[in-house]
């Protein structure tokens, strides 16, 4: 059973839609039971980072996540569920992430040329091996929206790096642990395989 994590964080239900698409009956719960038992946990998110860490307390989740993750079950974190994964967001300052991962999210520079948020299509330079992307060519095309990025401390845990003004980190894998900044449920076949490659995961 693959289990989305209910916060209120906007796109639950695109997240939903394509892993029915997929054959997959999917569970959207905040109850820590369920989350406890899933096979497979997703942490989808739309928002600010400050506002999404606050529901996450609210609800008792922090811990709940925690637990998951050092249970070794795997865990998909996306869009600003990668952000929630590190340390801090410059979006709000003094907000402690989950700190699943070492690193920070920034903003887009203020460049001529360079709309903020950065939003639509952008192609993505995967590393060889990186197991959520099985199958996937470097150069595939996948879908964005946000305004901050991830600056890793290690980059030995981005699995893919995108460009926009800057080169950032667009999804990350760290043994039980993945994350896309981009939307894999609005990316098309590209992101359908995506979300079929962490389904199989074992």
């Amino acid at each position: 059973m693959i289990a989305i994590i209910d916060y209120d964080a906007g796109n639950l239900k695109s997240v939903e839609k394509a892993l029915t698409a997929l054959g997959e009956m999917p569970v959207v719960s905040r109850d820590k039971e369920v989350l406890l038992s899933a096979d497979k946990v997703i942490l989808p998110g739309v928002g600010a980072f400050g506002d999404a860490m606050e529901k996450l307390h609210q609800y008792g989740l922090v811990d709940v996540i925690h637990q998951v993750v050092s249970k070794g079950t795997p865990f998909l974190g996306i869009c600003l569920g990668l952000q929630l994964f590190f340390d801090s967001s410059e979006e709000c300052e003094g907000v402690k992430g989950l700190s699943l991962l070492p690193g920070r999210i920034v903003r887009f520079p203020d460049m001529q040329g360079l709309k903020v948020p950065h939003m639509g299509w952008n192609r993505l330079e995967i590393k060889p091996g990186a197991r959520l992307f099985k199958g996937i060519d470097s150069g595939a095309y996948v879908y964005f929206v946000h305004s901050y990025y991830l600056e890793a401390d290690r980059e030995d845990h981005v699995a893919a790096s995108a460009e926009y003004g800057v080169r950032f980190g667009a999804s990350v894998e760290r043994g039980n642990l993945f994350a896309c900044q981009f939307h894999p449920e609005k990316s098309s076949d590209t992101g359908l395989k995506i979300i079929k490659n962490f389904i199989e995961l074992t």
